[in-house]
């Protein structure tokens, strides 16, 4: 018979660096979706409402669900965080971006893992034996789920954090009919720390555990496809994709392990870049640079319109003088969109 811990062993065969198993129930922590909602902090994302009752409990997902196996995947690497990183000049982009899409790579290692479960079941497992794999694309509340199969806990800045790894973790999913045994439920131990609430530069997070993401600036250079409001943008200072402040300054982050994966090691291109190299890109170079990344979320002109703004911040001189260039291998720069942003910038800047 297929148990809880042949499958752990398994997954850290194929590279994930943790594994649990949560049962598959309507857990309490699940309501709050539909009240988070309702205060509009979902913003633009409306996939999120259309899926909300699938996102309530993996049953709906996968009727017949009894587990859910998660694990957890180590990307941080051996580079500085990005409030140690020196120069007003340097594009900040989020630590997750910088090697390879995790979509793919943890997919290919969830279906292996999967492959595995079937071809390890019991003929009398067999039959009726169904199974979902995601990996952050699925109507699936997947903090929840790893908080109850013991990776971690859901911190106040709503990441999962595991006590040893700090939370600089991919997070993927299978949810199947197995009756696999259950872990414990990982526990809250943040105690009365507050610095990722008062670290955030657009007090995104309203509360312990309650995201605005209409403020946070991870939503506002990837998952917002319009302008970027104007009293947010002096906030996002060098940042052009996504955001870490709330992860860097926790205190299980101050020592982490690192994780020697190419995977995720970043690309010479993504490595600490130059806002002018940026910009000074073509649209060919910079899709070629983001290809095979999670970058590719934010398309080219959202990746435009987020570095005039960063150099609108930086005031840096270089990357002025290349924002107030025009180039024919730049067409996304002339969207009307990004112009905005560009007029911005160089007003701001004066």
């Amino acid at each position: 018979m297929l148990t809880s811990d042949r499958v752990k062993a398994k997954a850290r065969d194929l590279g994930f660096d943790l594994c649990g198993v949560a049962p598959a129930e309507a857990f309490p922590e699940l309501a709050f979706l539909s009240e988070w909602l309702d205060l509009g902090y979902a913003g633009e994302m409306a996939y999120m409402v259309r899926t909300a009752d699938r996102r309530a409990d993996v049953r709906a997902v996968l009727p017949g669900a009894r587990s859910v196996i998660v694990t957890g995947t180590i990307y941080n690497t051996d580079r500085p965080y990005s409030t140690d990183t020196p120069g007003r000049d340097v594009a900040r982009i989020a630590r997750y971006a910088w090697g390879d899409d995790y979509h793919d790579v943890l997919k290919a290692r969830l279906e292996a893992l999967l492959d595995w479960i079937r071809a390890s079941l019991a003929p009398s497992e067999v039959e009726g034996f169904d199974a979902r794999a995601y990996v952050d694309t699925g109507p699936v509340q997947e903090r929840v789920y790893a908080q109850y199969a013991g990776l971690g806990w859901i911190g106040k800045n709503t990441c999962l954090i595991n006590p040893e790894l700090g939370s600089w973790l991919f997070l993927a999913e299978i949810i199947c009919t197995l009756p696999l045994e259950p872990d414990a439920q990982g526990l809250e131990q943040c105690g009365s720390c507050t610095r990722c609430l008062e670290a955030c530069p657009t007090g995104a997070l309203r509360e312990a555990g309650v995201l605005d993401s209409t403020r946070c600036l991870s939503y506002l250079t990837i998952e917002l496809r319009s302008a970027i409001p104007e009293p947010h943008r002096s906030a996002l200072g060098a940042h052009v994709y996504g955001c870490d402040i709330c992860q860097e300054v926790c205190p299980y982050n101050q020592a982490p392990p690192r994780s020697g994966d190419p995977t995720w090691q970043p690309r010479a291109g993504l490595d600490r870049p130059r806002l002018a190299e940026l910009w000074r890109r073509s649209d060919a170079d910079l899709r070629a640079l983001t290809k095979g990344s999670a970058m590719r979320r934010a398309k080219l002109t959202g990746l435009r319109r987020n570095l005039a703004v960063a150099i609108g911040n930086s005031a840096d001189p270089d990357a002025l003088a290349a924002l107030a260039q025009r180039s024919p291998d730049w067409p996304s720069a002339e969207e009307g969109m990004v112009q905005e942003h560009v007029d911005w910038a160089l007003e701001r800047a004066g």
